[in-house]
């Protein structure tokens, strides 16, 4: 009976007949590994899958799984010749043959095959290969899971199948999806991608509600299945994490979900009352030892809008100096520090111990050169702290703040105090029962008081209008003096809160943004801003008496550059819906191009959080062709919306691109700064001659003043 083939068994129907035509299959049988051969026929050529070292690894550890396909060589009269080529399973064969090379397997040891003798050899490999199901990656994962349940370590498996740990952890992760859920992906239901979104949650129950959720959404991408299975969670690199710490969190039994598909900056603590309550915990703690040391109120939150200690005065204590002692340990360390940066400054790479010696060196310098600011205890009792979490998880702290309605009333200078005095009582003398009590004898005229009455209250108005108006024009004559009020009025109103110690009635409004722009209060210009008015505030007396004489004193460079630090938290250039300011956003328009405002040199940079994950895809390619060319659209023109956002924003990590609201009229998209910084270095104190040449001296002066102009 001629052999048939197991792939194609061919069964007769007769009109008459009642039987089936039974197959027959090849038989199997051992052939010593040295009489197997190669044959020209396999398919196979391009090499896919497990290598060739892996497969033998496998072989040696399982043994061989499947048998070869064979077919006897004949010789040229057709006769056997004992050798048989193996058109199917040739990797098997190479890897059977490299364990053979390194004398883990006889020459001569049995490999079992199927051998056949009819029918075409390409197309005994060709069903071979094609006929193979692959194996459902559910299933994989299933298998993956069935293994770690009966005690093999994800160590162990990779080792066994020839993969890294972390695919292993990968594939243990998909598993424990929703069983529901897994379900419907055996179905062809979701993606592989989308699967692993859902893997982001161990919540089978809120995995299930999110899915039924998409149902109803049109956008099904894997990055909303992840935001919302995370939405509400906080992410470990957030500033409270940062600030209690992930190890506290998950020893206070906190969950942390984790991304093993994608990065996730240690991923997102799921529970978020556990969150707020250690952090509250731990501000609550930290501001009850800051109220130890007398201060009126403290205010503790995670975070403050910006602005939000505008309109309050800040007190300036007094820094500690260093003793002698100190100073002298200070020296010490700085000269170690000179000496070892002077002996190394050509080495291409300091030496592991010298790096580690700066380090300390600069660490000590830090401690002796941070002083710690003493106030004054009467003021103490009337300021107050704002507690809260800075920008890298630390504790922030903003002590000595004033409220106006604990300002101490304001005391009447002493001649004048004597004077009302007496004003008052002779007023009171005049008056008897409320009724005025004028003594005049009969027939006698009333004579004036030779004495020094005060001049009455409607009197006193109109002279003081005169003097008013006479001032106007005085001081519209004199520009400079003019420019000296001006500043004394607004420093008062910025730096003291005493609007009420000038006579301009000039206001200062500086609008607090933490509404429209969630965490700008730890961003870098933020952060800029908050240095140099601390720096000003150094440089300024501590009572506001003293002001006038101060800024007079001053030459007219540090005026102008305090002028323009005051002037400048005034601007307010936000496009709020609810609130049209055509004209005014022209004029930020023009303001930004007279200070060469450049907000790439600023530090802002496109990322999927504040630009691309918010903005459609065409705007998207449209940022990259700008920045990188059509070219490097195309390359990106396929992928789905999440994936095109982060792409985009590592595509322009450092072209400088910028969206047209940050853009500056006149500026080509990616120009460089015409000043090195938007901000400038403030002196702590005023200058003192800077420009010796007169005329270079007038020159700046007068581009100082243009500048001041432009910004009005």
């Amino acid at each position: 009976m001629s052999r048939e083939r197991l792939s194609a068994p061919v069964a007769e129907y007769h009109p008459m007949a009642t039987t089936v035509r039974k197959i027959t299959l090849s038989p199997s049988r051992d052939i010593p590994f040295n009489r197997l051969v190669l044959s020209q026929s396999n398919v196979r050529r391009v090499k896919a899958g497990v290598s060739i070292e892996e497969l033998a690894e496998d072989i040696a550890r399982r043994g061989l799984l499947q048998g070869l396909s064979v077919r006897p060589v004949v010789d040229q009269v057709g006769a056997e010749t004992g050798v048989f080529e193996i058109p199917a399973g040739g990797r098997r064969y190479r890897a059977l043959e490299l364990l053979v090379k390194q004398k883990r397997l006889a020459k001569t040891a049995p490999v079992p095959c199927v051998v056949r003798d009819s029918g075409i050899a390409e197309e005994d490999s060709l069903a071979e290969n094609v006929q193979r199901a692959p194996l459902h990656p559910l299933d994989q994962f299933r298998a993956f899971l069935a293994l770690r349940e009966k005690g093999q370590s994800e160590e162990e498996i990779a080792a066994a199948f020839f993969v890294s740990v972390n695919v292993v952890k990968q594939r243990l992760k998909l598993a424990s999806v929703s069983p529901t859920l897994l379900d419907v992906y055996a179905e062809d239901g979701m993606t592989l991608d989308q699967l692993m979104a859902f893997a982001v949650s161990g919540d089978h129950e809120r995995q299930e509600v999110v899915f039924e959720r998409l149902k109803a959404s049109h956008d099904k991408q894997p990055y909303v299945i992840r935001r919302m299975l995370t939405e509400g969670a906080v992410r470990a690199s957030d500033k409270r994490a940062l600030f209690i710490g992930v190890d506290a969190y998950t020893a206070a039994g906190g969950t942390v979900l984790r991304d093993l598909f994608q990065g996730d900056d240690g991923g997102w603590m799921q529970d978020v009352a556990l969150v707020d309550q250690m952090v509250a915990d731990k501000l609550k703690a930290e501001s009850e030892t800051i109220a130890a040391e007398g201060w009126k109120w403290t205010e503790v939150a995670p975070d403050f809008a910006y602005g939000h200690a505008f309109g309050l005065r800040q007190l300036r204590g007094e820094i500690v100096t260093l003793t002698a002692e100190e100073e002298a340990a200070r020296n010490a360390l700085q000269a170690e520090f000179d000496q070892l940066s002077e002996k190394h400054a050509d080495a291409d790479e300091l030496p592991d111990e010298v790096d580690e010696r700066l380090s300390e060196l600069e660490t000590a310098l830090e401690g002796l050169e941070s002083r710690p600011v003493v106030f004054d205890p009467a003021e103490i009792v009337r300021a107050g702290v704002f507690v809260s979490i800075g920008a890298e998880g630390e504790l922030r702290v903003e002590r000595g703040y004033v409220r106006p309605e604990d300002e101490p009333s304001a005391e009447p200078e002493p001649g004048l105090a004597e004077e009302d005095g007496e004003a008052e009582r002779a007023k009171a003398a005049s008056y008897e029962g409320g009724e005025r009590n004028v003594s005049v004898e009969p027939g006698a005229e009333q004579e004036e008081d030779e004495g020094l009455s005060p001049i009455s209250d409607r009197l006193m108005t109109e002279l003081t209008t005169h003097r008013t108006l006479g001032l106007r024009h005085a001081l519209g004559e004199q520009p400079q003096v003019a420019f000296h009020a001006a500043l004394h009025a607004l420093t008062l109103k910025t730096f003291y809160h005493y609007g009420s110690d000038s006579c301009l009635e000039l206001d200062l409004k500086s609008v607090s943004f933490g509404a429209q722009a969630l965490g700008l209060n730890d961003s870098a210009l933020a952060e800029a801003i908050r240095a140099r008015h601390e720096r000003w505030a150094k440089a300024l007396p501590k009572e506001s008496a003293d002001l006038w004489d101060a800024l007079q004193a001053w030459d007219g460079d540090s005026q102008a550059m305090l002028f323009a630090h005051v002037v400048s938290l005034s601007v307010n250039a936000v496009h709020e819906p609810w609130n049209r300011r055509p004209r005014a956003l022209a004029h930020a328009d023009r303001l930004a191009r007279a200070v060469d405002l450049d907000m790439a040199a600023a530090g802002w940079k496109p990322t999927v959080d504040n630009f691309f994950g918010r903005v459609t895809k065409t705007r998207i390619l449209q940022a990259v062709v700008e920045a990188k060319g059509q070219r490097a659209a195309d390359r990106i023109e396929h992928l789905k919306k999440g994936d095109m956002a982060a792409e985009a924003q590592t595509l322009l990590t450092d072209t400088a691109w910028l969206p047209e609201p940050l853009r500056t009229l006149g500026r080509a998209i990616g120009d460089e700064p015409a000043v090195e910084s938007i901000v400038e270095e403030t002196p702590e104190q005023p200058s003192e001659n800077k420009l010796e040449d007169e005329e270079e001296r007038t020159a700046h002066n007068q581009r100082a003043g243009e500048q001041i102009m432009a910004a009005e």
